[in-house]
C-alpha cells in the first residue's frame, strides 16, 4: 500500500465558478461576536471544505477584505457567500424569516449531545457559534430553536470556535447527507 501524497491537479476541486453553481449544504453558519481573524478565516475555509450555504457574521466579527482573515481562510473567503449583522438576533431573525430552523452550538441545560442530533429531511439549519471567551449571548440561546453541545472529557470547559465549528459542520454533512 503506498501512501503517496495527491497532487492537487488529483483531487478533482472544482473552481470558483463552479463552487457558486453547485447544490450547497442545507446550512448557514453564525458568528457571534468572534474576535480572532484567524478563526474567522478558518470557518470560511471549513465553509467552503463542505459547501455551506452561507456564513453570517455578527457583531464585532470582521468581514472580508482582510489579510488576517485571508491567512487562514486562503480565498475561500471569496467564494463562500457571507452576510455581516450588526446583531446576532437581528441574523436569526432573518433566519427565521427564511424558515430556517436555529440552534446554538452552546452548553445549556437541555442541550442535546452533537452525536446524538438528528437532523430533519428537507429542513434548513443554522448554527450559531460564539465569542472565544462568552460564548453565544443568552438572549441567542434563548431565541435559538434548542442547543447542541459537544461532549468533552478534559479539563477545559469549551474548544476553540474553529475546531468547533470543523466538527459541527463535519456532523451536519454527514447528516444531511453530503458525506456517506
Amino acid at each position: 500500500m503506498t501512501n503517496r501524497k495527491k497532487l492537487v491537479t488529483e483531487m478533482g476541486r472544482i473552481d470558483r465558478d463552479a463552487f457558486s453553481k453547485a447544490d450547497k449544504l442545507r446550512l448557514v453558519v453564525v458568528l457571534d461576536n468572534v474576535r480572532s481573524l484567524h478563526n474567522v478565516g478558518s470557518v470560511f475555509r471549513t465553509g467552503d471544505a463542505f459547501r455551506v450555504e452561507r456564513i453570517m457574521l455578527c457583531g464585532i466579527t470582521a468581514t472580508p477584505p482582510s489579510a488576517e482573515i485571508h491567512k487562514t481562510a486562503l480565498g475561500a473567503e471569496d467564494v463562500v457567500e457571507w452576510q455581516y449583522f450588526a446583531s446576532t438576533m437581528d441574523a436569526v431573525a432573518a433566519l427565521r424569516s427564511e424558515g430556517f430552523k436555529v440552534f446554538a452550538i452552546e452548553q445549556c441545560e437541555g442541550s442535546v449531545a452533537l452525536q446524538d442530533f438528528v437532523a430533519e429531511p428537507g429542513i434548513r439549519y443554522a448554527v450559531v457559534l460564539g465569542n472565544e471567551v462568552k460564548g453565544v449571548q443568552q438572549e441567542v440561546v434563548d431565541a435559538s430553536d434548542g442547543a447542541i453541545e459537544i461532549p468533552q472529557f478534559g479539563t477545559k470547559h469549551s474548544l476553540n470556535v474553529s475546531v468547533t465549528a470543523g466538527m459541527v459542520i463535519w456532523e451536519f454533512a454527514k447528516k444531511l447527507g453530503l458525506v456517506q
